[in-house]
């Protein structure tokens, strides 16, 4: 069987609502996971959603800020939010759906940007990111499948870690989202959890990938300064059911678009 599942940093759900609608019509993801959704639940627009066929969701908001939203055309077996760092954010939220005979796990994450200033120190943001990041660790895919849970980890996890996930290795080094201690935090929390970055399967490290272009560029498009902050990883058992990755990059054009694009994994399961 086929399953797909989408990742996309809203950057407001009820502002871009109408956006996400016109996505789920046309692209039909078995899930799609939604970051920065900047709603508290009791304020998603459950009904509009689930009237397009997405009647399992999971939403971890609070007002103005942050939040994740898991939708779903599967139904949802269990669900867990985590609080990294303990303060009181809604960045995470998990779920167990089941997608032909296997069960799988998703963690839907929006790990902190960071602030401007790369040094946490003087930074309390970029503090709280890399302490975010250490327990980012925690997040073991190797653990859940010993459970019979493959697990699929997606997000907006606010760091570019190889040369070619920027427009400019060079001259974004020092700029947060692409320093070398959130690159390797980032890379070291992928391999301790024993993660496949699903990106770069077909996609190879060579080739420049981006899913963020900022909105202070007066033609994006044109100048192309992106990053690819937007990620999908999963555990090795679902590597060799990956059929694709679509990254819209159409989307940063839309009207009143996110700074961020969908992308989607495509599985034969």
């Amino acid at each position: 069987m086929s399953f797909s599942i989408a990742t996309w940093n809203i950057n407001s759900v009820r502002l871009r609502l109408p956006l996400v609608e016109a996505f789920l019509e046309s692209h039909r993801p078995d899930v799609l996971c939604l970051q920065e959704t900047k709603c508290p639940n009791d304020a998603f627009p459950f009904k509009r959603l689930r009237k397009l066929g997405y009647e399992h969701i999971l939403a971890h908001g609070q007002k103005g800020y942050h939040g994740v939203a898991t939708l779903s055309r599967n139904p949802i077996l269990a669900e867990e939010r985590m609080d990294f760092g303990d303060v009181g954010h809604a960045r995470h939220a998990s779920c167990v759906i089941a997608a032909g005979a296997k069960r799988i796990r998703i963690h839907n994450f929006y790990v902190p940007a960071g602030g401007d200033e790369p040094d946490p120190e003087i930074n309390p943001k970029f503090a709280h990111k890399l302490a975010y990041l250490a327990e980012l660790k925690l997040v073991h895919a190797e653990r859940e499948r010993s459970e019979g849970i493959s697990s699929i980890l997606v997000g907006d996890l606010n760091i570019a870690p190889l040369e070619t996930d920027v427009w400019s290795h060079k001259q974004l080094l020092r700029v947060v989202s692409h320093t070398p201690i959130e690159t390797e935090g980032l890379l070291l929390a992928q391999s301790s959890g024993a993660w496949t970055d699903l990106m770069r399967v077909h996609i190879p490290p060579e080739e420049k990938i981006f899913t963020w272009w900022s909105y202070r560029a007066k033609d994006w498009g044109a100048s192309d300064r992106g990053r690819r902050l937007d990620h999908i990883w999963s555990s090795a058992d679902l590597v060799e059911n990956l059929t694709r990755i679509d990254v819209l990059r159409e989307a940063r054009g839309w009207e009143r678009p996110s700074d961020h694009v969908p992308v989607i994994a495509h599985f034969d399961l």
